[in-house]
C-alpha cells in the first residue's frame, strides 16, 4: 500500500504486549513522545490488550490515554476513569470444558474473576513473568468452582511451545461455537468468551470515541490481534510479528525492542492525520 492509498487516520488503537513495551514490559521514551505528538496532532490513542485492566495502568498512565480501552481480549471495555463499562465472560459449559481440558493436560492453569487473578500453584513457572505485566498478586485457590459462572479469562501457560500449540488447537475445537482459544503469546493460551475478540473491542472503542471504523489504524504483533486488523481501516504488523501476521497487515514496522509503534506513528500515522500530509 502506497502512502497516497492510506485513509485518512482519526484513532491509533494499540496492542501492548509484544507491540507497545519491550520485552521487560516498559513503555519506551522514544513512543511516549510519538504518542504525544500524536494527540498534539489532535489524534486520540488508545490500547486493546489480553491483560486484565488492573494490568493495563501502567501503559495507560504513561501514555496518558484518556480515551477507554479494552482488556481480556475485547472481552472488557473500560471507561477512562477505569469503571466497567461492558464485560463478555465465558459461559458455565465453556469454562468447565476449557478447564477440565486444560487441566487434565497437567497446565498450568489461572482463572481471571471478580477483578482477581486466581492460581492453584503460586510458585507456577509462569506466575513471575504474570506478576511482573500485570503489577498484581496472585490469589492462591484450591479450586476454581467457585468463579466458574463469572470468567473472564482462562490462561494455560507452557514452555514447551509446540505442545501448547497443539493443545490451543485441540482446545479451540472443543469450545467451537462457545468460546474462544488462541495463544496471545507463544507461550500463553487465552480462553474467552466468543464476543471477546479484538475486532469486537475496535469497533465498540471506535464507536465510543466516535471514529468510523474506516479512519482507525491499528498495530499488533500475535495471532490474537488479527480479528481487529480485519475491522479497522489501516492495519500495522510489528516487526518480529510472524509472517502470517505481517501478511495480514498493510505495513510492517520495527519490532517492539526497537520502539515500532514509534515508527509506525512517525511513517504512516501522522502523514495521513484527517487526511491532509505534512
Amino acid at each position: 500500500m502506497s502512502q497516497d492509498s492510506l485513509p485518512p487516520i482519526e484513532l491509533l488503537i494499540s496492542d501492548v504486549d509484544g507491540t507497545l513495551v519491550h520485552a521487560d514490559k516498559i513503555v519506551g521514551a522514544a513512543t511516549v513522545a510519538a504518542v504525544q505528538q500524536l494527540r498534539a496532532a489532535g489524534v486520540p490513542f488508545t490500547i486493546v490488550s489480553s491483560r486484565p485492566p488492573q494490568g493495563m495502568l501502567y501503559p495507560k498512565h504513561m501514555l496518558g490515554i484518556d480515551q477507554p480501552y479494552a482488556a481480556f481480549n475485547g472481552g472488557t471495555i473500560v471507561n477512562p476513569d477505569g469503571s466497567l463499562a461492558q464485560a463478555s465472560r465465558l459461559t458455565l459449559a465453556a469454562a468447565t470444558i476449557a478447564l477440565d481440558m486444560l487441566l487434565g493436560n497437567q497446565l498450568e492453569t489461572w482463572v481471571y474473576a471478580d477483578n482477581e487473578w486466581f492460581v492453584l500453584d503460586a510458585d507456577g513457572e509462569y506466575v513471575p513473568r504474570e506478576r511482573r505485566t500485570i503489577a498484581s498478586e496472585p490469589v492462591l485457590v484450591k479450586s476454581f468452582e467457585p468463579y466458574l459462572d463469572r470468567i473472564d479469562k482462562i490462561v494455560a501457560a507452557s514452555s514447551d511451545h509446540p505442545r501448547l500449540a497443539q493443545i490451543e488447537k485441540d482446545l479451540a475445537a472443543a469450545v467451537e461455537g462457545q468460546a474462544r482459544a488462541v495463544r496471545s503469546q507463544a507461550y500463553y493460551i487465552d480462553v474467552t468468551d466468543l464476543k471477546a475478540t479484538k475486532g469486537y473491542a475496535v469497533a465498540a472503542l471506535a464507536q465510543r470515541i466516535g471514529v468510523p471504523l474506516e479512519r482507525v489504524a491499528v498495530i499488533g504483533d500475535a495471532d490474537n490481534d488479527l480479528p481487529m486488523f480485519e475491522r479497522a481501516g489501516l492495519a500495522i504488523a510489528m516487526g518480529q510479528a510472524t509472517d502470517a501476521v505481517k501478511a495480514r497487515a498493510a505495513f510492517v514496522t520495527d519490532s517492539n525492542v526497537d520502539d515500532g509503534v514509534a515508527s509506525a506513528i512517525q511513517r504512516y500515522i501522522l502523514p495521513r492525520v484527517h487526511g491532509s500530509k505534512p
